[in-house]
């Protein structure tokens, strides 16, 4: 059997399993050829990743178990000390994040749904991670009204160069909610890495208005990162039936959502008056429809892959692929799609230390991938 051969018996029993075999994948991208190999696997819908200095990997699966990588390998134990987590439809242990100090305070900021005031909400928390525990868990953040629906808790983290706190919040599935400034749903909330509402929150004065928010106008972001040149929170989120977004967050600004959209309801329908644009509410700077169901996001700025620098990788949950979009200013010039064969929902995207990119896939069992350049 020659190595064409082998490889294509590969790529079948990936599609077919949903999972990269332990043998490594080799393919082509437009600037480079490509190895992905399997870190770990027999997760249960991992959901995001985080590097910690000294090597560890963390990853989260969203019924409500933290794990550890370490030395290449996945722990069998959970870390201790979560709070009760809601696993419920969409919702669950979600994103990870750790404080740009971590290596002196050893402060891991988390996103998770739990109960809360009769329904469920978009809560964040951080605790001080210790030898296979989390100690000294405070909830910072919990989005209000909680309800009952079990979709769009969100719901991304990141610090941004100044040291604030984004966190983003889905709309849960109530599309009305994200035009409302008394409703922390379909918002983007900043605040201080301590749970403390900065000063300067554009809402933080008006009457009526729940002064954690930043913009509002979104529908259900799940990717969000900090661009590595402008500092400028850059974010995604997913649409209806198309209309998926990236976004620029603007302090105060409405992103729309569902006064203005691309996409439709997913009866086919239009969507509120079929507006695509209004004065007073933010075009998106890029749009995919049909929906690809973008989830994950990380700017590349590692010195592996050169000719990706500066470039914009996003995960497809739908369309189950890894998009590269090359970005000029605020404008997305080129997409190339990859790993299209492997019918993988990718969950997550980060960028290693060593430079190669870590993806999580959304299955039962997930898997945590590495994609790196042949050498």
């Amino acid at each position: 059997m020659n190595k064409n051969t082998l490889l294509a018996l590969l790529l079948g029993l990936a599609l077919l399993m949903k999972t990269v075999p332990a043998v490594a994948l080799e393919m082509t991208s437009q600037h480079y050829r490509l190895r992905l190999s399997v870190v770990a696997e027999g997760l249960e819908n991992p959901w995001a990743l985080a590097f910690l200095p000294g090597g560890d990997v963390l990853v989260s699966e969203r019924p409500g178990r933290l794990r550890v990588i370490r030395d290449g390998a996945l722990l069998p134990d959970p870390v201790r000390g979560l709070p009760k987590v809601r696993a419920t439809g969409q919702g669950g242990l979600l994103d990870l994040m750790p404080h740009p100090a971590f290596a002196e305070n050893r402060l891991l900021y988390f996103s998770y749904a739990a109960d809360h005031a009769g329904g469920v909400t978009t809560h964040v928390a951080r605790g001080r991670l210790g030898d296979g525990a989390l100690e000294n868990v405070e909830v910072l953040f919990q989005a209000e009204p909680a309800s009952s629906g079990r979709v769009h808790f969100g719901s991304r983290l990141g610090f941004d160069d100044q040291g604030y706190l984004f966190i983003s919040v889905g709309e849960r599935g109530e599309m009305e909610r994200a035009q409302d400034l008394g409703d922390h749903a379909g918002k983007i909330i900043r605040l201080h890495d301590d749970g403390r509402v900065p000063a300067d929150n554009p809402f933080v004065d008006q009457p009526g208005a729940r002064p954690e928010i930043f913009s509002y106008g979104h529908r259900n972001p799940q990717g969000l990162a900090i661009h590595p040149l402008t500092g400028e929170v850059w974010i995604h989120e997913h649409g209806p039936r198309g209309g998926d977004e990236i976004n620029i967050v603007r302090a105060g600004a409405n992103y729309g959502w569902p006064v203005v959209t691309l996409g439709r309801a997913y009866t086919g329908l239009t969507i509120g008056d079929g507006l695509r644009t209004m004065p007073g509410m933010e075009d998106p700077l890029h749009h995919w429809t049909p929906s690809i169901a973008p989830s994950g996001m990380a700017f590349y700025t590692a010195d592996r892959f050169a000719g990706w620098q500066g470039d914009l990788l996003v995960g497809a949950l739908a369309h189950r692929h890894l998009a590269r979009l090359k970005i000029l200013g605020e404008t997305v010039v080129d997409e190339e799609r990859m790993l299209e064969d492997l019918g993988l929902r990718i969950r997550d995207v980060r960028v290693a230390p060593d430079g190669s990119v870590w993806l999580l896939t959304d299955h039962d069992p997930g898997q945590v991938l590495r994609l790196e350049p042949m050498d």
